[in-house]
């Protein structure tokens, strides 16, 4: 298509202002030709208007500084393979000889075998130990450690800690060893440049450069989760490598990255060094980590729930289930209290709680801050050792029933579902959701068969006709949202259901 002598002049105009944008980050703006604007060729050019230059920052001289500290770690593991399978059709002539000669078991099992896995750390003093993840040395039979100048020696496991994928380990370099300082990683803002140093796929010492991208990231990997989000390339082999700010302390620990293909795509996580240097001083006085322990269960606070509760905001930690004979239920929490702090720390959700509690050390005594049926209450509470424990998950109970009530569910008796061979816990007491309408407010709030409500906000009910007025009374006061304690599988949860915006405060049994 041919252009006219204007739109050609016009699409001069437009191809210079966009060099000019794209350039303008290294060089300033660039002055438009004068002719570009219709004056004549020869007029002299309008000064050009330049930024000032923001040098980028070098890294040269702080990688020369820390890199000594660096290692690379490699885990040997003996991996035992599984049988062999038969390579043929199953119950032909070959699959039948393959089973003679192999076994009955569609073959036998290969000897064991040695598997080595590589990783990163740093030493933290000169008496030669060394951080690095959890992950790194798991289960390896032996450990061994490579330093910057060459040397490979041998590391024995001081203390692991699974719960922050922290492990400490120990070389005997016959001399002092180049460290490095532990930073306070609290001073790490989001734009503030970082530095990774490690061993990606095997390749060794190497160096990449990023940004805090963001902090107090929940993965999803434990109870502990308060990760640096990073776009510092790291890839597998970084793994307990260090990440540094530009004075070049320690500010987190490389330990994970997002990335759908397997490779850096821009988006690590690191533990902060806050939370390393807790937990490294614990594995290297006792060889493991203490740590408090409460013996509530919580969930968050919801926009539903907070009005069920009559909470100014959607924050705190809700207390689902108090453990029987804990420090909680021995400070006289109780289930449907909101903590709103532990001490002085603020608890914005059960993760904030989890973290201070986990913290503190057995026999600590601290004040925990709630509100209970919109009231402030302070309990105080002395902590004991958190257990390791284990829940079993039982298989949910059916119900049977038709739906009615607008929040759509239906309550029967405890002695309809014993009939209906549900299986409730000796001596519950409460309403037993009989049967829950599919996309309904019930069904959206996560309301499930065999639920036991045995309570309404903060009032105990025994029976579907306590549980329909409380239920009732709580739509009409708390904007048309309630808050159900339940009773599942043996453990005890709270669940807001907000009513249909057109739906009338109360009437129906749910």
């Amino acid at each position: 298509m041919m252009l006219s002598p204007k739109h050609r002049r016009g699409a001069a105009l437009g191809a210079m202002l966009l060099v000019g944008t794209a350039l303008s980050g290294f060089a300033g703006w660039l002055a438009v030709p004068a002719f570009a604007q219709g004056q004549p060729q020869a007029q002299a050019a309008a000064p050009a208007v330049t930024a000032p230059a923001l040098p980028l920052p070098g890294f040269a001289d702080l990688v020369a500084r820390v890199q000594p500290a660096v290692v690379t770690i490699t885990a040997t593991e003996r991996v035992q393979a599984d049988r062999v399978a038969s390579p043929f059709p199953e119950g032909s002539q070959q699959d039948r000889m393959f089973r003679r000669y192999f076994g009955e078991q569609g073959g036998e099992r290969a000897p064991a075998r040695q598997m080595q896995a590589l990783g990163s750390g740093f030493i933290i003093d000169a008496e030669g130990h060394i951080v690095t993840n959890n992950h790194v040395v798991d289960g390896a039979t032996q450990v061994k450690v490579t330093l910057d100048d060459g040397r490979e020696l041998q590391a024995r496991v001081i203390g692991r800690d699974q719960r922050t994928d922290l492990a400490l380990l120990k070389v005997e370099a016959g001399a002092p060893l180049p460290f490095l300082n532990l930073g306070n990683s609290d001073q790490a803002r989001p734009g503030d440049w970082v530095v990774a140093v490690g061993n990606p796929f095997g390749l060794g010492g190497t160096v990449t450069a990023g940004i805090v991208s963001a902090r107090g990231r929940d993965i999803h990997s434990g109870p502990y989760d308060d990760f640096l989000q990073i776009d510092a390339p790291i890839n597998r082999g970084n793994s307990g490598g260090p990440l540094f700010g530009l004075d070049g302390s320690v500010i987190g620990v490389n330990t994970a990255i997002f990335s759908p293909s397997g490779g850096s795509i821009g988006i690590g996580f690191a533990i902060p060094s806050n939370l390393v240097r807790n937990v490294v001083a614990q594995l290297q006085q006792n060889g493991r980590v203490e740590r408090g322990f409460l013996g509530a269960s919580t969930q968050p606070v919801d926009a539903a729930m907070a009005r069920a509760l009559r909470l100014a905001r959607p924050e705190g930690a809700l207390v689902a289930q108090v453990e029987p004979d804990s420090p909680a239920s021995r400070a006289g929490l109780r289930p449907g209290d909101v903590v709103t702090a532990i001490g002085e720390t603020p608890v914005r959700s059960p993760r904030d709680l989890a973290r201070a509690v986990g913290d503190l050390r057995t026999g600590t005594e601290t004040t925990l801050t709630t509100r209970r049926d919109g009231q402030e209450t302070r309990l105080q509470v002395r902590l004991a050792a958190l257990q390791e424990r284990q829940t079993a998950q039982a298989e949910e109970g059916g119900g049977k029933g038709q739906d009615r009530g607008r929040l759509g569910f239906v309550l029967g008796t405890v002695q309809e579902a014993l009939q209906a061979d549900v299986p409730l816990p000796r001596g519950t007491q409460g309403a037993v959701v009989a049967d829950v309408r599919p996309n309904s407010p019930a069904a959206e709030a996560g309301l499930r068969p065999a639920d036991i409500i045995t309570a309404v906000g903060g009032q105990e009910v025994r029976s579907p006709e306590q549980a329909a007025t409380a239920i009732r009374q709580a739509l009409q006061t708390n904007g048309g949202a309630v808050a159900l304690r339940l009773l599942r599988n043996g453990e005890q949860a709270f669940v807001a259901v907000q009513a249909p915006a057109d739906a009338p405060r109360g009437g129906g049994q749910g």
